[in-house]
């Protein structure tokens, strides 16, 4: 579920960018960064990314930024301000026998006030051009649309890229699992030469119980037996090859109950083996199976 997805526009009154950042997250968490006066739409917003969008942690902002106003390279001059600070400069210059002229005409523009700077005269303009001059949300709605596209083509990649890594970890254990059933002869043959041993040994004790023997026998070998995990395990991961191809569904929350599944089958297939070489298949197998359900978090 991470993602990411821009739009940007540029017009002769502002310049503006949407920008839409995901990351894994189980529900949707949805933050805005709007400027002041598009903050009315919020809900509108709101609504329009959850309905596309439906896990992750989302960051949603909108960068707005203004054109200047200034139609000619004349400057701006407060001629009031200009001619106090003259006069008043002019004033200490002659009381201390100074000589006036360019050089107090040249200080006095350089005071504050007497040149307005960029943002003061912007924010001017701003005031002149008034409200009937704000851009409107209808304005910016096809960037966001924009941006929500780009940010689903980004996750439409990522999902392909992950499927086939997904399948290759799948591929892993089905091949682990091959191997643990061709193990599984010798495994049953070191079983039954165990038996055979303590059957040997108990036979010979006075107080040798035939029945109770073979009811022993019977449990410890069903609970030794492996061949209904290993038709199960083989089922569930068919199952989830064909679950991770399924176009335009949201398969993440059946691909994790999947992955429950085989790790089960996986755990007890480990707990009755009783035999060391599948011991170790069962570790890779598990192995294999936490590379996926890390991978499950970025799936929907």
């Amino acid at each position: 579920m991470t993602g990411f997805g821009q739009a940007h526009r540029e017009t002769d009154r502002y310049t503006a960018t949407v920008e839409l950042r995901s990351l894994n997250s189980k529900t949707l968490d949805l933050t805005l960064r709007l400027p002041r006066f598009l903050q009315a739409h919020e809900l509108d917003i709101r609504q329009q990314i959850t309905k596309a969008l439906l896990r992750g942690k989302v960051n949603f902002n909108l960068d707005f930024t203004r054109a200047t106003t200034a139609t000619s390279t004349t400057v701006s001059l407060n001629r009031e301000a200009l001619l106090a600070a003259f006069h008043e400069l002019q004033a200490v210059a002659q009381s201390l026998g100074l000589p006036t002229g360019e050089d107090t005409l040249l200080a006095a523009l350089r005071l504050p006030g007497v040149i307005p700077s960029a943002s003061e005269q912007a924010q001017a303009a701003q005031a002149e051009a008034g409200p009937a001059d704000e851009p409107t949300w209808a304005e910016f709605q096809p960037l966001l649309t924009e941006a929500l596209a780009a940010m689903q083509q980004f996750r439409h990649d990522e999902g392909q890229t992950l499927q086939i890594e997904i399948l290759s970890y799948i591929s892993t254990i089905r091949q682990q699992l091959a191997a643990v059933e061709l193990h599984d002869p010798q495994r049953i043959a070191h079983v039954r030469q165990r038996l055979a041993a303590h059957l040997a040994e108990l036979t010979q004790h006075e107080q040798f119980n035939a029945t109770r023997f073979e009811q022993e026998v019977l449990y410890y070998i069903e609970k030794l037996d492996i061949a209904e995990e290993k038709v199960r395990l083989a089922a569930h991961l068919n199952y989830f090859e064909l679950a991770i191809q399924q176009p335009d569904e949201a398969v993440g929350k059946k691909l994790g109950f999947l992955a429950q599944e085989i790790g089960r089958e996986i755990n007890t297939i480990g707990s009755k083996a009783n035999d060391a070489t599948v011991q170790h298949l069962v570790v890779g197998m598990k192995e294999e199976l936490e590379k996926i359900k890390e991978q499950l978090n970025n799936i929907l």
